[in-house]
């Protein structure tokens, strides 16, 4: 779970940043929100799976 998270959040940052160097600091706010609500979502997905298969 936690190599998903990272690699999501990792390429989220990474386009994230190229939003600050093209000067677009709006974008580059869309995109963390947006990446930390994904996290967020698959975070709580995968640990209720792994309640359930419990």
């Amino acid at each position: 779970m936690f190599r998903k998270l990272y690699f999501l959040l990792f390429h989220r940052m990474t386009d994230a940043i190229e939003a600050l160097e093209h000067g677009d600091a709006a974008q580059a706010k869309a995109i963390l929100i947006r990446a930390q609500q994904d996290a967020e979502t698959l975070y709580i997905e995968e640990t209720e799976e792994s309640a359930s298969a419990e």
